[in-house]
């Protein structure tokens, strides 16, 4: 299974792209292991349209369009669920021997991902209640997909 993160906005060079890389690789590196075929981002640039509903609805285009078909879609949503790190490795280990081909993780830009893109997520996961810049969003769940797979591999760096 490939995990692709698509994201509307670009990290620029700083510490939030140092940190999603290493996050990325060391994932890259454990991942193979396990049966993944690797970790992608999509940065989707942010639409310029006046007004939020339009934004939204050009850019939940644009992350659909960049989305295979059959693939499982997670949208990051402060409405989503609240999953703890253990919930969140059943559910890609699940797919992974499901042998799904894709799973996406869709990163809305400053105005939150589409209504009708939310409804057809397979998963709306949440960090929490807070609302989130993309960029952090983008390094919480890259840490979030390498621990789950260092739970999935038996690899002490979760401690619950």
């Amino acid at each position: 299974m490939r995990l692709v993160v698509i994201s509307i906005g670009r990290l620029k060079q700083g510490p939030e792209r140092e940190l999603s890389e290493r996050y990325r690789e060391r994932f890259d590196d454990l991942g193979r292991k396990l049966g993944f075929r690797g970790l992608d981002i999509h940065e989707i640039p942010e639409s310029r349209a006046r007004d939020a509903s339009t934004r939204m609805t050009e850019e939940a285009a644009a992350i659909s369009a960049a989305t295979p078909q059959k693939s499982v879609l997670v949208a990051l949503d402060e409405r989503g669920d609240n999953l703890d790190s253990v919930g969140f490795a059943r559910h890609l280990g699940r797919w992974r021997d499901e042998q799904v081909a894709n799973t996406i993780f869709a990163i809305g830009g400053a105005d939150g991902l589409s209504p009708d893109l939310r409804r057809k997520a397979n998963l709306r996961m949440a960090f929490g209640a807070a609302t989130w810049p993309h960029q952090m969003v983008r390094v919480m769940l890259l840490e979030q997909v390498y621990r789950a797979a260092t739970i999935l591999a038996g690899h002490p760096y979760h401690r619950a």
